[in-house]
């Protein structure tokens, strides 16, 4: 390169130099927010010039009005009663969601399962340690199929006692409203955090992808273990984590976990662990890492073999009782170990 080439083409870069500064300098920063819902702790982070947690919170609120059964007003507890409720446009929107998810695996996930789940104790009734018999009466309540959904939004149930529990998709769903509420606002780079069920776009602060720990199962009542199995780096998708290692009990030496198997009216006894999903929306991933845990790794595979739109992660034990992992083809290209 000449000289002259040289002097004519310096101011020019001087001035990119300056101008792209000058731009990083104006970009918006990045906004914390956190608080309680559902029962569990939210954290989401955004980049934004103003602070958005009055309108997050009030998108979470309309979820909670919608589908919380712990909510004595929201529209499932009327549907559950039975009293004159129709079902607005989030509840519709679950349910179907639910209803496909179910009829995908075989009615291993299942959100009338709620009789059993609060018989086992792990609902939001409770109840004693339930005996054969009253599994068995319960299980003529438990049947996606059996409740009906018109067009008039109104529930129709097979029997009046049967009732719908949402909560292994609810958080999910939270997350993906929160998520929309920011695309309308073109907020471009997110993190949503929802008692570990998540939906990342963009990058962080760093500029880099998002990256979440997955921590290994081990039996964790108090949630104070962080011992990491793997960290992903993930951008636009979303993300749940279903486990038996923190939500169980043990009755005469032995462990009841939540996963209640709609099927067969018992907790689960397969050998994974930790289901984790990747899918296109939180409420997706949510609902299947639930049905993995009660369909078993082999089950598990399967559906995800029929479904590559979906990216699995599981922890499992082997017959020696050490832990193995599994991963889908798909999601190893978010693996960072």
């Amino acid at each position: 390169m000449n000289k002259n080439n040289l002097k004519w083409q310096l101011p020019f870069l001087v001035l990119l130099i300056v101008g792209t500064v000058l731009i990083l300098r104006k970009q918006s920063p990045y906004q914390t927010d956190q608080g309680l819902v559902f029962g569990t702790v939210y954290k989401i982070t955004y980049q934004s010039s103003e602070n958005l947690k009055a309108e997050i919170e009030k998108e979470l609120q309309k979820v909670d009005n919608s589908l919380s059964p712990f909510n004595k007003q929201s529209v499932i507890t009327h549907i559950n009663h039975n009293t004159d409720m129709r079902a607005d446009s989030l509840f519709a929107y679950v349910f179907n969601l639910a209803k496909t998810i179910s009829n995908e695996t075989g009615k291993a996930y299942d959100v009338t399962v709620a009789p059993l789940v609060n018989a086992w104790g792990f609902g939001f009734k409770h109840s004693q340690f339930p005996d054969s018999l009253t599994i068995d009466s319960l299980r003529q309540f438990v049947s996606i199929d059996k409740i009906q959904l018109n067009a008039e939004g109104e529930v129709v149930k097979a029997d009046p006692r049967m009732m719908l529990d949402f909560s292994s998709i609810a958080k999910g769903f939270g997350v993906d409203c929160v998520a929309r509420l920011f695309d309308r606002k073109g907020i471009r780079n997110y993190m949503i955090d929802i008692g570990g069920e998540l939906v990342l776009k963009g990058q962080n602060s760093k500029m880099e992808p998002w990256r979440i720990g997955i921590n290994k199962p081990i039996d964790d009542s108090l949630s104070v273990n962080q011992e990491l199995q793997t960290v992903l780096e993930i951008t636009n998708a979303g993300m749940a984590t279903s486990g038996n290692y923190r939500n169980f009990y043990y009755k005469d030496g032995k462990k009841y976990a939540h996963t209640i198997d709609p099927r067969t009216g018992y907790p689960v006894q397969h050998n994974i662990l930790s289901s984790t999903v990747i899918a296109k929306d939180c409420a997706t991933a949510d609902a299947y890492a639930t049905a993995f845990m009660v369909l078993g790794l082999d089950s598990a595979k399967a559906i995800c073999s029929a479904h590559p739109e979906l990216d699995a992660y599981f922890i499992y034990s082997d017959k020696d009782g050490k832990l193995q992992t599994y991963s889908t083809e798909g999601m190893k290209k978010y693996m960072r170990n």
